[in-house]
């Protein structure tokens, strides 16, 4: 028997109404001013081995790496949080190659699933675009499918990755836990647990994190990680602004499927905004029960 979730209207319907917002982001962005900062891209999947939103095809993952190699404004994360504490970064023209190109973007991945390996990384060599993977290292260590049958990375994999010299790879947690519900006395042994695996399998000690599903954690939390980490990640579709952004409050832009090429380059100009924030309500609905 079709159901009403799965029969075509509702499909049409759905994807009537994503297309909607999109239309009201854009319409917003035309009388919203964008400052001058950082834009920082989250991807998860690439492949269309499922169908996720956030798994892309392989074609489109090229074609959006090709226009950010060809740009020139790609910058790896550690070079990010260094503009991002400067107010007015020295332009490119002046000629000490110390400050960024127009609209710096940052290329980031969650979770760490094997396509990672098999068809991101030959796509970003191609288009020699440096990336940072957030880890979710408990996945990894024990070879855990990822939701929606992800298959994750080995680290013999995460090691080939990092001899490219295009990856850095950070922290994600180790079991992916919520830490704005996980109690106090787990935050710190995840952390760290995190931590040790990465330096153990990589030789470099992750200096940045992200929040799983985007969700901030407790205060206490907040301050575990702030001690660990030069910076954390959030949600929030939006510039992160030079001289005004709290590293560990780093705003960061989803990619998905239906975002295509137009929408695309609207999210890498630190567009669409309005689309995440009713996002994001969403979702901290839908993961009001969840731990991980």
């Amino acid at each position: 028997m079709t159901t009403p979730a799965d029969s075509p209207i509702s499909d049409s319907a759905l994807s009537w109404a994503r297309r909607a917002l999109k239309v009201t982001a854009a319409a917003a962005d035309l009388v919203r001013r964008h400052p001058s900062g950082v834009v920082v891209l989250i991807y998860h999947r690439v492949g269309r081995r499922t169908s996720t939103a956030v798994d892309l095809p392989t074609a489109q993952f090229e074609e959006q790496m090709a226009e950010l190699g060809e740009s020139g404004r790609v910058i790896t994360l550690d070079r990010a949080i260094d503009l991002l504490a400067v107010a007015s970064p020295v332009p490119v023209d002046a000629g000490d190659g110390s400050g960024p190109p127009d609209m710096p973007v940052v290329v980031t991945f969650d979770d760490g699933t094997a396509d990672l390996a098999d068809l991101a990384t030959p796509v970003l060599a191609r288009h020699a675009v440096p990336a940072s993977l957030y880890l979710a290292t408990d996945f990894v260590d024990r070879s855990v499918v990822f939701r929606g049958n992800g298959t994750p990375l080995s680290w013999a994999a995460i090691q080939d990755m990092t001899s490219t010299g295009l990856w850095s790879i950070e922290s994600h947690t180790h079991a992916h836990v919520l830490l704005d519900r996980a109690p106090d006395s787990a935050v710190a042994a995840d952390l760290d647990r995190s931590i040790d695996l990465i330096a153990e399998h990589t030789g470099r000690v992750p200096r940045h994190f992200a929040y799983p599903k985007a969700l901030a954690g407790t205060p206490s939390a907040e301050r575990a990680v702030r001690a660990r980490f030069r910076s954390a990640a959030l949600a929030g579709t939006r510039v992160n602004v030079f001289g005004a952004t709290d590293p560990w409050h780093l705003a960061r832009t989803p990619i998905q499927v239906d975002d295509g090429m137009g929408w695309f380059r609207r999210k890498a100009t630190g567009g669409m905004r309005v689309e995440d924030d009713l996002r994001r309500l969403l979702n901290r609905f839908r993961y009001r029960s969840a731990q991980t």
